[in-house]
């Protein structure tokens, strides 16, 4: 313990993170219009309404407000909550504008917004936000992830304190399930949201954090040990499979209850990590049973696992994830 100890301490300082992709999927999205400057009609009809703008309807693009809002359901697969709100203006610029409609540019595009994505677990615990800012529309950027929207991210709250990136919209796995984004007027009663339906979409996120995940590493190899004794998984005393394992990381993100920053884990109660901790022993999911700052410290938390019964006897490759966004990978000897 004392060696795992001074490692989690005296760490080397990593470069920069390599991204992790989140995949979030959305429903009942829809895109509100400001397409009448009647204040009094604003949210008075309960049915669906489809927006004005562009539709030959005597409403024009450039200058008008749009707000979006859609419940989030899932992340890169895996069940979740939380909210999707979008604040943007119109200005559909075109390199053949139609007049009245377009702003002439030389790209096309629709609107300049900015967006939060407000992510739940699934038992509605907050994990944090992820904001973006920039353009919706104009030419797939260089580099991943493909899609319509030219947004960087921009910062984030809880598990996303400090991220960076840029999105995407390449609903990836959906297939013919995909639904667009609804469009409608800002007379409609957003009340009825999900009575009335709308988009069934995936946004790719493609986050750099300020912090991932990181197993610790130590002189004698990964800080993973045996539960029973805290001796450290080695060649002279490997891990088995089924065996219930420690391992003591860094990057686990905000615990409840909440700490001011720098201030150390408690022996009690014990702090919870907040966000959704995953391990993978070779690509395949193990069950993890605790994850907990270490006491005392204040970037170090022991994760309790157990190993898959099936794993493989010769050299296992462990992964953790915190909030979706994944370590890298060490290897430990399985007998």
């Amino acid at each position: 313990m004392t060696v795992v100890l001074i490692a989690m301490v005296c760490r080397p300082v990593l470069g920069q993170a390599p991204a992790s992709t989140l995949k979030v999927e959305l429903r009942d999205a829809v895109e509100y219009q400001v397409d009448t400057s009647d204040l009094s009609t604003w949210g008075t009809n309960p049915n669906s309404t489809p927006g004005k703008i562009l539709q030959g309807m005597g409403v024009g693009c450039p200058g008008v407000p749009v707000v979006k809002i859609g419940d989030i359901v899932s992340v890169n697969g895996a069940p979740a909550k939380g909210t999707y709100v979008v604040q943007s203006t119109s200005n559909c610029w075109s390199p053949t504008p139609r007049a009245g409609v377009n702003m002439i540019a030389d790209i096309a595009g629709a609107a300049s917004q900015s967006e939060t994505f407000y992510i739940l677990q699934s038992d509605g615990t907050p994990v944090g936000a992820i904001m973006t800012e920039g353009m919706d529309g104009g030419p797939s950027p260089p580099g991943p992830p493909a899609g319509s929207v030219n947004l960087a991210i921009v910062g984030g709250t809880g598990a996303f304190l400090g991220a960076r990136g840029q999105t995407g919209n390449a609903a990836q796995g959906l297939g013919s399930a995909q639904v667009p984004i609804r469009r409608a007027s800002i007379t409609e009663d957003p009340a009825n949201r999900r009575i009335n339906g709308g988009g069934h979409v995936v946004f790719t996120l493609h986050v750099i954090p300020m912090e991932q995940p990181q197993i610790v590493l130590t002189a004698g190899g990964p800080a993973i040990t045996h539960s029973n004794d805290f001796s450290l998984v080695s060649a002279s005393k490997p891990a088995a499979a089924g065996e219930i394992l420690s391992l003591f990381a860094t990057g686990l993100g905000p615990t409840r209850p909440g700490l001011a920053p720098g201030q150390p884990f408690p022996s009690s109660p014990l702090a919870v990590v907040n966000s959704p901790v995953a391990m993978t022993v070779n690509g395949k999911a193990a069950q993890v049973l605790s994850a907990v700052g270490y006491p005392g410290a204040t970037d170090g938390y022991q994760v309790n696992f157990q190993m898959p019964p099936d794993t493989a006897k010769g050299t296992a490759t462990i992964q953790i994830s915190a909030a979706w966004i994944v370590g890298t990978n060490v290897n430990v000897p399985v007998q």
